[in-house]
């Protein structure tokens, strides 16, 4: 773990001399992923220093605590040596979980597509609720969210909504919200009580640069339109709206938030490339080890992988068994614990499967 801890403060010393380059600056992509790497590994060096001056202090409260002299003293030193220990084995077993080995997409900003289910009008305002959950999350973690495309129900529900997440190790965290999201609650137009269960769909995709997925000119098609629903202003006035399809793979993707024309398509590229990587990955992904599979299930949207039971306060991940009776909490963002939980049963099924 040493040898592998000084290789990481070596290489952030040489990507701070990189990133000090200005000719790097002109290379957004390459720029962006040193600055990711850097931030990542800014946090484990943080924590390798604080886990040596750990040592250090443990070192010295044991020689304290052996030495002749006031018993006071030593049952002090012996005292504090027994939290510092405590201290560097909580550290260490962070450290271990931070170098071990990551998925390559882990740093990869998403775009996160929800769609309302079976369940009507009450799917549409749980889509609306979850996304308010994800907004309030990705603020806690200082991540931005941009929208990139929507359509809203006159109950002020969502019928759909495409936004990316951008920040540190946002598809590692975000990835395994994808799957069909059940939801067991009494409906504000419900008169009678009963408690209705609906569902949501959510995709976490990973976005993919320009150079990552090769798109032909030849292979798209693009539809201008006048945008529909509701706009105000110029947004439903104009022939602003794109309709993007991908003629190899029946691919369509339709953005229309936007005033302009150009923003829209560069919008709806930006989703297409995710889409379409996804769609390579899910044939990479079908080859996967079986025990991965069976311990966070295969991420795949088709599968119904948490329930959220309004009268219990009680959310549930069926993937790893994880119930938690905090659900007012997780609505409003405070989702770490089941994130948390995802992310090490990943790592700990790779590991398995590499054994």
């Amino acid at each position: 773990m040493i040898d592998k801890l000084n290789a990481i403060s070596a290489r952030l010393r040489a990507l701070d001399d990189e990133v000090a380059d200005p000719g790097l600056a002109r290379d957004a992509a390459r720029y962006r992923e040193a600055m990711r790497e850097r931030s990542r590994l800014g946090v484990v060096d943080g924590l390798y220093a604080e886990y040596k001056s750990v040592i250090g202090s443990l070192e010295g409260a044991k020689s304290l605590a052996k030495e002749e002299g006031d018993p006071e003293m030593r049952d002090l030193a012996r005292e504090e040596a027994k939290e510092l220990e405590a201290r560097r084995v909580a550290l260490e077993a962070r450290l271990q979980d931070l170098i071990a080995p990551r998925d390559v997409l882990a740093d990869k900003p998403a775009i996160v597509e929800i769609r309302a289910g079976t369940g009507g009008d009450e799917a549409a305002l749980f889509a609306s609720d979850l996304f308010r959950m994800y907004s309030r999350f990705a603020e806690k973690k200082g991540w931005k969210i941009e929208v990139m495309e929507g359509s809203l129900t006159e109950l002020g529900g969502m019928r759909e909504i495409v936004f990316s997440v951008t920040g540190d190790a946002v598809y590692e965290c975000m990835r395994w919200e994808s799957g069909v999201h059940r939801v067991q609650r009494v409906p504000a137009t419900e008169g009678s009580g009963r408690i209705h269960t609906s569902a949501v769909t959510v995709a976490v995709l990973p976005e993919m640069e320009e150079t990552e997925v090769e798109i032909r000119d030849q292979d798209i098609r693009m539809d201008m339109m006048r945008s529909s629903g509701p706009g105000g202003q110029s947004v439903n006035t104009t022939d602003s709206a794109v309709r993007l399809t991908h003629i190899p793979t029946g691919l369509v993707v339709h953005c229309q938030d936007e005033k302009s024309q150009l923003k829209n398509k560069a919008k709806a590229m930006r989703i297409l490339r995710a889409r379409l990587f996804e769609l390579e990955d899910s044939k990479r992904q079908a080859e996967r080890a079986a025990e991965r599979k069976s311990m966070v299930g295969s991420g795949d949207r088709s599968e119904r992988i948490r329930t959220y039971n309004y009268p219990q306060n009680r959310i549930t991940d069926h993937r790893i068994n994880l119930t938690l009776y905090k659900l007012e909490l997780a609505m409003e963002g405070d989702i770490d614990e089941l994130v948390d939980a995802l992310v090490r049963a990943a790592r700990e099924a790779d590991m398995k499967a590499q054994t």
